[in-house]
């Protein structure tokens, strides 16, 4: 009953069009669940997102399951196989705009949580759930925001499993036990724009940035760590000239971004790229975003303990991985010093016919009970 209860959850969820920054009602059909175990169910709302902090317990240790029930657009809707709405179970598949990403793991985060109360109702601990509609879209309303508000009134979560889908070709073979973190810069070198005839009476930045800009793609930034490949440099955009072919611009800008470990600095990566553009004798300006800090969790208990409940599930040996783009984790590791992610296979994560097989809709969300047991019981 309980395996049919996942995947009716799931379905239940994928049929609400929660586009970001939209809820949809997700979050209430949630906590409907939720209170029923004896969960307090906080929403938190921010500007347009919606956010759930639900939480069974007051004691330590605090385990928190964390996701988002926001999805991205469905792109043309006449290359899904079925409407990207309507959750649809084909080929061994339930195909719908977030069955993958990441509804099915919080409909698993739920009835892990049922099942688990129902085995243990004076389990010692807390249980939690973190949910935000903003993971998907600027993230800047969603689960920071709810950290924030924890940090402030001194609820400190021990543990994290973030249910973003990690695994790459079976079910349980991937945890991400941390993130690169990313930060942009736009750099803008000054020249003198003038006529190409007369290059003597004008100044070329574009000339000028690549010595500079050859320099900074072979610079070697560090040399990663035993969880982290090295720090990466990329240009994603170089734009100079009026348009006319006749003109020397008058500035040149590069776009470009480090995906960057917990081997290097933010601070560091900003005074070496400075260092290279002075000693280059540019003039210019260095616009810095950071989107992203680095999170490490090293191997430990919640690592340990997800692993061994991977494998009693699957007979899997989960590695650890920290490959990817940035997710909520980034957020959460502020205050929690042992965060994860897992979830089921990503494949088709923002595609069309994006889909999860249903026959790991159980084992799902039994690793996620068989984990609460390791930790809480």
């Amino acid at each position: 009953m309980a395996d049919a209860d996942v995947r009716a959850l799931a379905s239940n969820l994928i049929a609400r069009p929660s586009v970001t920054p939209d809820d949809a009602g997700c979050q209430d059909l949630i906590a409907e669940r939720l209170r029923a175990l004896g969960f307090t169910c906080e929403p938190l709302p921010s500007g347009p997102v919606s956010n759930l902090w639900a939480r069974r317990g007051a004691t330590a240790p605090l385990l928190v399951f964390a996701g988002h029930t926001d999805v991205v657009p469905t792109g043309p809707e006449t290359e899904w196989p079925s409407p990207p709405f309507v959750p649809t179970e084909t080929d061994g598949m339930l195909v719908g705009r977030g069955a993958a990403d990441m509804k099915t793991s919080i409909a698993a985060f739920v009835v892990a949580a049922e099942e688990f109360v129902a085995a243990h109702p004076d389990h010692p601990g807390s249980i939690a759930l973190l949910i935000t509609s903003d993971e998907e879209g600027p993230a800047t309303d969603g689960t920071v925001h709810v950290c924030r508000i924890l940090e402030n009134r001194g609820e400190k979560p021990d543990y994290c499993i973030v249910g973003e889908p990690t695994s790459v070709k079976s079910l349980g073979d991937t945890i991400k036990n941390g993130r690169r973190g990313s930060m942009s810069a736009r750099i803008t070198v000054r020249g003198i724009q003038g006529h190409v005839a007369y290059p003597h009476l004008a100044r070329n930045p574009i000339h000028e940035l690549a010595p500079a800009l050859a320099e900074l793609t072979a610079a070697r930034w560090d040399e990663g760590n035993e969880y982290f490949p090295p720090t990466t440099f990329q240009v994603s955009n170089l734009h100079a000239g009026t348009g006319a072919g006749n003109v020397i611009p008058g500035t040149a800008t590069i776009d470009c971004n480090f995906r960057f470990s917990t081997a290097s600095t933010p601070e560091g990566l900003q005074a070496r790229v400075r260092t290279i553009l002075e000693r280059h004798g540019l003039d210019h300006d260095i616009d810095w975003t950071i989107s992203g800090l680095p999170f490490l969790t090293p191997r430990g208990t919640l690592c340990s303990a997800l692993q061994a409940a991977i494998a009693e599930e699957t007979d899997v040996q989960a590695t650890l991985s920290t490959t990817g783009g940035t997710s909520d984790g980034r957020f959460i590791a502020r205050i929690c010093p042992q965060v994860v992610e897992f979830g089921p296979l990503n494949q088709s994560i923002h595609q069309t016919g994006e889909h999860i097989p249903l026959d790991s809709l159980a084992p799902l969300k039994n690793i996620y009970r068989r984990t609460l047991e390791k930790l809480l019981d």
